[in-house]
C-alpha cells in the first residue's frame, strides 16, 4: 500500500514538472500564427509597390521617400513596380498581402477618386479598404500644346472651331478627366487618345499625334522650358507658385479643378503600432533635405496629412468629380 502510494506521488511529481517544462513551448505554439510581436517591426526589408512604370512621377516619388524612411526604420524599403489599370493591379496585390507592415503601396489618388468613374463598381478600388499610413504630395496638371498647333490659350482652341485630339496618361486618370471636363464645358468637339503614362503622352504630343495633352507639372516643365510645348492653363484651383504666370482653367471660365495626390498605404488590418511606426519613419523622411529638394525640383506640393484627413479629402474629391461628370454627361469609360 505504502509502495503504491509512493509510486503515485512520484508519477504526479514527474507529470507536474513535465507540465511546467512544456508550458513555454505550448504557449509559443498556441500563439504562433506566423506573426511576431509588433515591437520587433520591421524585422526584414519592406516592399513598396508602385502601380506605375519605372521612371514616371509616382515611381520617382516612391524612391525618393523610400530611402530616408528605410534609413529611419533600419531596413531597406524596396520599390517594386506592378503597373496596370492606373494602379489597380498593385492595389489588388496589396489587398492580398499579409497585414504586417512589410508590404506597402504608393497609392495614387486618381485610383480612388477618378478611376471609379470609369469602371464598374466591382472593379473600383476603395481607399477605405486599406490602412493609410500618410499622405505624401500633390501634383497639378497643365494643359500643353505643341507650338505647331498654334494654340496658346483655350480660347484659341474654341475659336479654331474644329475637332481636336487630346492625349491622356490613361483612361480614368486626372489627365483624362481634366480635359474631358474642359472640352465638354467649352463645347469643343474632342477625342481622347489614351497612353500609358506621361512620357508616351508627351512623345505623342511632340510627334503631332495629338493636338494637346494634360500632363503633370513635373513631367511637362522641362519641355516647357525648352520651348517645345506651350502651356495653356493649369487645372489647379489657384495658380501654383511653380507656374504663377499661367492662368488656371477656373480663371479661363471653366470649373475644372483636378489634381493628382499620393499616399502610402498598408493592407487593411495592419496593427496600429506598425502603422504608427511607419508613419514616424515617413515623417522623418519629410524632414530630409534631399527629399525636400526632390519635391521642389519635381514641382510637388507637400500633402503630408494623417490617414483620416486624407480619406476625407479623397472621398470628397470622388463626390465632386462624380457630380461634375454627371452634370456634363461625360463617359469616362472610353473616349469621353
Amino acid at each position: 500500500m505504502h509502495t503504491r502510494l509512493r509510486l503515485h506521488r512520484r508519477m504526479a511529481a514527474v507529470a507536474a514538472v513535465a507540465a511546467v517544462i512544456a508550458l513555454p513551448g505550448c504557449g509559443g505554439n498556441v500563439g504562433d500564427d506566423g506573426s511576431k510581436d509588433d515591437s520587433s517591426f520591421p524585422d526584414r526589408a519592406i516592399t513598396l509597390l508602385v502601380g506605375q512604370d519605372p521612371g514616371g512621377s509616382t515611381d520617382l516619388i516612391a524612391r525618393a521617400a523610400a530611402e530616408p524612411a528605410g534609413a529611419d526604420l533600419g531596413e531597406n524599403i524596396t520599390v517594386v513596380n506592378k503597373p496596370g489599370a492606373n494602379g489597380a493591379v498593385a492595389a489588388k496585390e496589396l489587398a492580398g498581402a499579409k497585414a504586417d507592415g512589410h508590404t506597402l503601396m504608393l497609392f495614387v489618388g486618381s485610383l480612388a477618386y477618378i478611376t471609379p468613374l470609369a469602371v464598374s463598381a466591382d472593379e473600383a478600388v476603395d481607399i477605405n479598404d486599406y490602412e493609410v499610413v500618410t499622405g505624401l504630395s500633390q501634383d497639378d496638371y497643365v494643359l500643353v500644346a505643341a507650338p505647331k498647333s498654334g494654340f496658346k490659350t483655350v480660347k484659341d482652341i474654341v475659336d479654331a472651331d474644329r475637332s481636336v485630339k487630346y492625349g491622356t496618361t490613361g483612361v480614368g486618370t486626372g489627365s483624362h478627366l481634366s480635359q474631358a471636363l474642359l472640352f465638354s464645358q467649352a463645347k469643343v468637339k474632342a477625342t481622347a487618345v489614351p497612353f500609358d503614362g506621361g512620357a508616351p503622352t508627351l512623345t505623342a504630343l511632340l510627334g503631332g499625334q495629338v493636338d494637346v495633352a494634360s500632363i503633370q507639372l513635373g513631367e511637362a516643365q522641362p519641355q516647357i522650358e525648352a520651348g517645345k510645348i506651350t502651356p495653356l492653363v493649369t487645372f489647379a484651383e489657384k495658380r501654383p507658385t511653380y507656374m504663377a504666370d499661367i492662368p488656371t482653367a477656373v480663371e479661363a471660365g471653366y470649373d475644372v479643378p483636378v489634381r493628382q495626390s499620393r499616399a502610402v498605404v498598408a493592407p487593411k488590418g495592419t496593427p496600429k503600432k506598425v502603422v504608427d511606426r511607419l508613419r514616424t519613419a515617413f515623417r522623418t523622411a519629410f524632414e530630409d533635405k534631399k527629399y525636400q529638394d526632390f519635391n521642389t525640383q519635381r514641382l510637388l506640393t507637400p500633402s503630408e496629412v494623417e490617414g483620416a484627413e486624407l480619406v476625407k479629402q479623397w472621398t470628397g474629391s470622388l463626390e465632386k468629380y462624380r457630380a461634375l461628370v454627371d452634370e456634363h454627361q461625360i463617359d469616362m469609360s472610353g473616349n469621353g
